[in-house]
C-alpha cells in the first residue's frame, strides 16, 4: 500500500513540506525578533537574503499543498477497489479513523495555504515588504496545523488495510444520520436551495462591487465568499449531487470524481475552493491598505481577488443550474 506511486508522492510531499516549512519558521522566529529595515547590519543585511530564498521555498511547499488537496481524493478514489464494500473514496477514507480527519485538515490548510500565498505576493509587490512580520506570523501558526496533517496522513496510509470491509458512500450518505454526511444529506433540498442561490448572489453582487470600488466592501464579499462556501458544500450534497447522478438517493460528493460522471466533481471542486479562497482574501489584505507602500497595490490586488473569485463562482453555479435543467431527475 505504501508503495502506491500517488501514495508515495503525497508522503514524500508532505514530508518535505513539513521540512521547508520548519527551515522557514526557525528564520521566521527570529525575523519576527529583530527585523528592522532601516537597519544596515549585518544580521538584516542576512535576513534580507534570507527572505527571498524562504519565501520562494514557502511558496513551492504551499503550492504542494494545494495540489495535495486533490491527489489525497483522487488516491482514496483509487484505492476503493483493495477495500471490501468500498466504491469510492467515501468508503475508503472510512477504513480507519484518521480518514476524514485528514481530508478536513486538508481542506483548512488548502484555505490557509492560498491566503498566505496572495499575501505573500502582496507584500512582495511593495518595496519596504511591510507585511513581512504579519506574514510570518501567520506561518509560525500554520506549521503546527501542516505537520499534524502530515502526521494524520501517514498513519491513515499506514493504518490501510488490504481487503477489509468498510462502508460504501450509499451507507455513510443513507437516510441515517449516523455521519455528519447523512445528517447533510437529510437537508431537504428546496429549502437549502434558497440560502445557497441568495447568497451565491449576494457574494456575486458584493464582488462586482468590490471589482468597480477597487476594494469598498472588502470585508462583506469576504464574509460571504466563506458562508457561500460553506453551503455550496452542503448543497452539493444534499441536492445537486442528485442531478448529476439521476439518483433520489445518491448524495455522495466523491463519486462526482469519477469517469462515470464526466469527471464532473473536478471542474465543480476546483472552481469552489478557488472562489473561496481569492474571496476570503480580498477582505483579510483589506487592512493593509493603509500602509503607506501598500495603498496602491492593496485595492488593485483586491480587484483581481474579486473577479477571480467571481468567475469562479459562477462557473459553479451555472454548472449546477445547468446540470439541473438538463437531467432526466426531477425532484419537488
Amino acid at each position: 500500500m505504501i508503495l502506491h506511486p500517488p501514495v508515495l508522492a503525497l508522503i514524500i510531499g508532505s514530508l518535505l513540506t513539513c521540512f521547508l516549512l520548519a527551515y522557514a519558521s526557525y528564520y521566521g522566529f527570529f525575523i519576527l525578533r529583530k527585523w528592522d529595515l532601516a537597519s544596515g547590519s549585518d544580521v538584516q543585511l542576512d535576513f534580507e537574503r534570507k527572505t527571498y530564498l524562504i519565501s520562494t521555498l514557502v511558496t513551492y511547499a504551499f503550492a504542494f499543498q494545494l495540489l495535495s488537496l486533490f491527489l489525497f481524493v483522487y488516491t482514496a478514489d483509487d484505492l476503493c477497489h483493495l477495500f471490501v464494500g468500498a466504491m469510492c473514496a467515501a468508503g475508503t477514507l472510512h477504513v480507519n479513523p484518521y480518514g476524514y480527519p485528514t481530508l478536513l485538515l486538508k481542506i483548512i490548510n488548502f484555505m490557509l495555504a492560498g491566503v498566505w500565498l496572495i499575501l505573500n505576493h502582496v507584500d512582495n509587490s511593495a518595496y519596504d515588504y511591510p507585511l513581512i512580520k504579519k506574514k510570518y506570523l501567520i506561518l509560525l501558526l500554520i506549521t503546527p496545523s501542516m505537520m499534524a496533517e502530515t502526521v494524520l496522513q501517514i498513519w491513515y496510509f499506514l493504518n490501510l488495510i488490504p481487503d477489509i470491509i468498510t462502508s460504501c458512500c450509499g451507507t455513510l450518505f443513507s437516510a441515517e444520520p449516523r455521519e455528519t454526511g447523512s445528517a447533510i444529506s437529510l437537508i431537504p433540498g428546496l429549502p437549502l436551495r434558497i440560502p445557497f442561490f441568495i447568497a451565491m448572489g449576494l457574494t456575486l453582487v458584493m464582488g462586482v462591487s468590490v471589482y468597480r470600488g477597487r476594494g469598498k466592501g472588502s470585508y462583506f464579499f469576504s464574509l460571504m465568499a466563506g458562508v457561500t462556501f460553506i453551503l455550496s458544500i452542503m448543497a452539493l450534497i444534499s441536492v445537486f449531487s442528485l442531478y448529476f447522478y439521476e439518483l433520489p438517493s445518491h448524495h455522495c460528493p466523491f463519486c462526482l470524481l469519477q469517469r462515470e460522471y464526466d469527471f464532473a466533481g473536478y471542474p465543480l471542486y476546483l472552481t469552489l475552493f478557488t472562489g473561496a479562497v481569492t474571496g476570503i482574501s480580498a477582505g483579510v489584505i483589506a487592512p493593509f491598505s493603509k500602509i503607506k507602500s501598500l495603498t496602491t497595490i492593496v485595492p488593485a490586488a483586491q480587484q483581481r481577488l474579486a473577479l477571480v473569485s467571481l468567475i469562479c463562482y459562477s462557473i459553479f453555479t451555472a454548472l449546477v443550474i445547468v446540470k439541473m435543467m438538463i437531467s432526466n431527475l426531477t425532484l419537488r
